[in-house]
């Protein structure tokens, strides 16, 4: 199991019959929540005489074979963040699109900027959604 602080839940990491993918999916999620500036938290549940037993997630640290990037250079966080956001605006113009708003007024811009900087991506794909719905009325 894997808890995500900016849901406040639970959620599955991985279900296999062997350890080590489980392993590996949990470590996967913790790398990807602490570059997100979150702390993880995990939990490795498992069948054990016919129940289920939590067991202790420790999974080794990988070694660093990498130096530590310098503050002034630019970082991959920072890559995928503007990535993401990329993303965000993407999926916003192509729902405006798809309603038929081709012409967008600088206040529109600011608007769609607004929201791609305050909203996360499942909120932003449900605009522009409820945007396509609305043009193929």
């Amino acid at each position: 199991m894997f808890y995500r602080p900016s849901s406040k839940s639970w959620h599955v990491a991985a279900e296999s019959a062997h350890r080590s993918p489980v392993q590996y999916a949990l470590g996967e999620m913790s790398r990807t929540t602490r570059a997100r500036g979150e702390k993880a938290a995990t939990e490795l549940w498992g069948p054990e005489n016919g129940s289920w037993k939590r067991f202790a997630a420790s999974a080794p640290e990988p070694p660093k074979t990498a130096p530590e990037p310098e503050p002034d250079k630019p970082r991959g966080h920072a890559r995928h963040v503007e990535r993401m956001a990329d993303r965000r605006q993407q999926a916003l113009m192509a729902g405006l699109s798809k309603a038929g708003i081709y012409d967008l007024a600088p206040e529109d811009t600011a608007a769609i900027q607004a929201l791609v900087d305050t909203l996360d991506e499942a909120s932003v794909r449900r605009v522009a959604h409820w945007l396509a719905a609305a043009g193929n009325t």
